[in-house]
């Protein structure tokens, strides 16, 4: 594929490349700024995962002067939308001329930023989605592991389904239940990895004991959720398990408790990360449970400011007025790996030279450490996934009405500590 990036390259490898003067001008201008592109869903319904973003980028843009790096950040904002988040990345490399990407949060932002920037020839990292869905999602034929192939450029970290099945499954066992699941699984990228048959949650679990209930795919944003319930109730499920955008879990909840559909454990991912999406509950968010990726209490100390996590947490707390949220640590943990990343390369505007410094990452993060190994991965993921710590949580309503995340098991990262055990919703 013959893209912008690889012409460029092609023409100074030449010395065909020309200033606006029309004189040769170098590959490698001396003193460039080195240009990062930013893109996370600011606006719509995945907002939640965006909202340490100003707090983390206003931070990394004062270190990176008090250090001397000559730095720009330039930020998108995906609105929620994988189309919008494709064309964003295409701007930051075609107008922008960025030397480096960065993306986060949910397979509906990292992949098509990661697959425009991989066509191009453009060093990208992402987190904030399961790995599956990410480097799977973006195969030229998903259902045919034979043709599957390494990325030159892009490079992701994160968790994986593996980690969340032996999560929410240990999390599970700690209650009195009948082991019947019920599958809420969206028709987009992490909803149709989640309820694939074959390699998503549900063989999993069957391989714990739990048989899985799933009625099909359902579309975003949804206003009725009464097939999934009756079919749920009908399967006397005692468990509730997917991975819904905020808005839609919302509604579910409501709408099963108004229909008499009251499962022992509900253990969704991405709809209840955040704090503010729990409080829209009331009591009905008390003891809701989900996976957690990052927390106050994690272990972990910022290679950028050598902050602990609770420090960080606070600090955005006393920023903000709001109460700390796991996207914290990620999105912090992004800028920590660019400005290692700069700082190692020897030509941080050389993107094969950049691609080679990321691959060959060790870092200790304020997410844990970050180096594609192939650390528990699979061979086919192995040279651009890097797995991250998880545990799991249950959100616990205080009498103000605010909640917390209490981490009750952590026997997949044990150095994460637990501060209670499961309880049932009633």
């Amino acid at each position: 594929m013959l893209t912008r990036r690889r012409l460029l390259k092609s023409a100074a490898a030449t010395g065909l490349v020309t200033g606006a003067s029309g004189l040769a001008a170098p590959a490698i201008a001396q003193n460039t700024t080195v240009r990062i592109g930013y893109v996370s869903p600011q606006t719509g319904p995945l907002a939640g995962f965006a909202e340490a973003d100003s707090f983390t980028i206003d931070a990394f843009n004062r270190i990176a002067a008090a250090e001397g790096l000559n730095i720009e950040v330039i930020v998108k904002d995906s609105q929620s939308n994988p189309n919008r988040a494709a064309d964003v990345a295409q701007e930051l490399i075609i107008d922008d001329g960025i030397h480096l990407m960065l993306v986060a949060s949910t397979p509906e932002t990292t992949n098509p930023v990661s697959t425009v920037a991989e066509a191009e020839g453009i060093p990208t990292i992402s987190t904030m989605a399961p790995w599956q869905p990410w480097f799977i999602g973006q195969q030229g034929n998903p259902g045919d592991p034979s043709g599957w192939r390494p990325f030159d450029y892009a490079f992701h970290y994160f968790w994986g389904l593996e980690d969340v099945i032996a999560v929410f499954t240990n999390m599970w066992n700690q209650l009195d239940t009948n082991k019947v699941v019920a599958g809420l699984f969206p028709n987009d990228a992490d909803g149709n990895a989640w309820g694939d048959p074959n390699v998503g949650v549900a063989p999993g679990f069957a391989a714990a004991g739990y048989q899985t209930v799933d009625p099909g795919r359902y579309q975003n944003l949804t206003d009725d959720f009464s097939a999934q319930i009756n079919a749920f109730k009908q399967a006397n499920a005692d468990i509730v398990t997917g991975v819904v955008i905020p808005p839609d879990f919302t509604t579910f909840r409501n709408q099963a408790s108004q229909q008499g559909f009251n499962p022992k454990a509900i253990t969704v991912a991405k709809a209840i990360l955040f704090p503010q999406s729990v409080e829209t509950l009331g009591e009905a968010g008390h003891n809701l449970s989900s996976e957690v990726w990052w927390s106050a209490n994690h272990p972990f100390t910022s290679s950028l400011t050598g902050q602990g996590s609770g420090e960080l947490a606070a600090a955005f707390t006393e920023a903000t007025g709001r109460p700390w949220t796991q996207p914290i640590g990620f999105i912090h943990s992004l800028f920590e790996m660019a400005a290692d990343v700069i700082k190692r390369a020897d030509d941080p505007t050389d993107p094969d030279l950049v691609a080679e410094t990321i691959a060959a990452t060790d870092l200790e993060t304020i997410v844990g450490r970050i180096a594609w190994n192939g650390e528990g991965l699979p061979p086919f993921a192995a040279q651009n996934v890097c797995k991250t710590p998880l545990v799991g949580g249950q959100w616990r309503r205080k009498d103000d009405g605010t909640f917390d995340l209490v981490v009750v098991d952590n026997q997949t990262a044990p150095d994460i500590p637990t501060q209670g055990e499961m309880q049932p919703l009633s």
